[in-house]
């Protein structure tokens, strides 16, 4: 355990010295985020409201709580506090997962491969993964995974938090295992949800107000559907790169169009998970876990907007399959630690070409990009083969893709124990689905 403890601290060092402006990186500011806006909203909040009329502020309401967080260390300028918080979330990860890994079966190497990817996957986004406040987000939702098994009830309410800090964590109700288990994380993730909504509303004006705040946004210079005006641009394509609602966009002729596409494409992300859910036969302890990831990267690659930042979702939920080993995403895990370093490549290093769509700019892009469309592919993959089609082909209940009386035989099968498993049995690692 003292290699990742000592490789956390030495690769921590380097991320503060980075933010703190100790060590420059080339490129844009990345702090400016923590500076300039985040202090600003901090005054606005405050006052007992949300900035309201603000476009930028796309955030849920307990957002709030991690922009105001600096507060904390009064003894600190606003951002310096804020670096320190961020690495106390990221330290706080990373102690659950050491945690974690410490039960795991198998050799120390093994053991410890999940708190590796922790370690290695968060540096690499450089120092923009300090001046966000998303890995504080990210931390709730390891520890919400980490949670579910034994304490369902207290992983619904971390479930609660992280949406209602970023949203992407509700993705984590996808994949709870049937029965008990879900009805007590589902049920107390939605009173706490509506809990906190309610204070929020009650307590600050505006609460509400980022929900119309995204309705115009183009397409994102870094997102997969951006490609196709990168390209578009050395024939001829007569739009504009604008910063917009926060973000850099392309806005012109066919962009609605193609954030449309990326709306549908998201939509059918939806519908195969739904289906998943339904034709799921087996769960591990860690399919809660795997259908997370597979689904925070399907709603990745087809969002209209990939900002860095998202990475470090990726990264923290990469690392909870890894340390729970029950599943197989070890390959896709590997690729987000990939993507993650090609990330800092074109944003901030050299966000410049990016932007000028030249040749760096879109061959960083389609490798990146390309690195994140093979993980959700394979994620998605390895979730259904192990939850579905082996499940059903072990029990005799057919393959995996067709039918759904096959599926629901496959269901009767497992939880029965028949099909090759003595009666009353589970076969070892994996939950009955009740």
């Amino acid at each position: 355990m003292r290699l990742p403890v000592a490789a956390w601290a030495a690769t921590r060092t380097v991320l503060l010295l980075c933010v703190f402006k100790v060590i420059t990186v080339p490129g844009p500011d990345v702090t400016s985020d923590v500076s300039v806006i985040y202090r600003g909203w901090y005054e606005v909040l405050r006052t007992g409201a949300f900035p309201q009329g603000d476009v930028t502020w796309q955030y849920p309401p307990a957002a709030a709580l991690a922009v105001l967080s600096p507060a904390l260390l009064p003894f600190l300028e606003y951002a310096a506090a804020f670096y320190v918080l961020a690495c106390a979330a990221d330290a706080a990860a990373f102690a659950l997962l050491l945690r974690a890994s410490r039960r795991a079966p198998g050799g120390a190497r093994r053991r410890y491969a999940g708190a590796w990817v922790w370690v290695a996957g968060v540096p690499l986004l450089g120092p923009t993964v300090y001046a966000r406040y998303d890995l504080m987000v990210t931390a709730v939702a390891v520890a919400a995974l980490l949670a579910l098994a034994r304490r369902p009830r207290t992983a619904g309410a971390l479930v609660a938090l992280g949406a209602l800090l970023k949203v992407w964590p509700a993705l984590l109700l996808v994949g709870t295992p049937r029965g008990r288990a879900t009805k007590a994380v589902w049920g107390t993730a939605l009173a706490a949800a509506l809990l906190l909504t309610a204070a929020f509303a009650a307590a600050m004006p505006g609460a509400l107000e980022f929900l119309t705040h995204q309705r115009d946004r183009g397409t994102e210079v870094e997102s997969v559907g951006a490609l196709v005006f990168h390209v578009a641009r050395h024939f001829g394509w007569e739009g504009q790169v604008l910063l917009n609602y926060g973000s850099v966009e392309f806005l012109g002729p066919h962009v609605e169009t193609v954030s449309t596409a990326a709306l549908v494409c998201s939509a059918a992300a939806f519908g195969w998970l739904l289906r998943w859910r339904l034709r799921a036969v087996e769960w591990t302890a860690s399919t809660a876990a795997d259908a997370a990831f597979a689904a925070v990267l399907l709603f990745t690659v087809t969002s209209r907007v990939i900002s860095p930042q998202y990475m470090v979702w990726l990264v923290g939920l990469a690392a909870v399959c890894v340390v729970l080993r029950t599943g197989r995403q070890g390959t896709p895990a590997l690729l987000v630690v990939a993507a993650t370093g090609v990330t800092l490549l074109e944003f901030p290093l050299y966000f410049g070409n990016v932007v000028a769509s030249d040749a760096l700019g879109i061959t960083l892009l389609v490798v990146r990009n390309g690195l994140l469309l093979a993980a959700a592919a394979l994620a998605c993959a390895r979730l259904w083969r192990t939850t579905v089609t082996e499940p059903l082909l072990r029990t005799g209940g057919g393959h995996g893709g067709d039918g759904g009386a096959e599926a629901g035989e496959g269901r009767r099968s497992t939880a029965g124990g028949a099909g090759g498993e003595a009666a009353g049995t589970v076969p070892p690692g994996r939950l009955p689905v009740r």
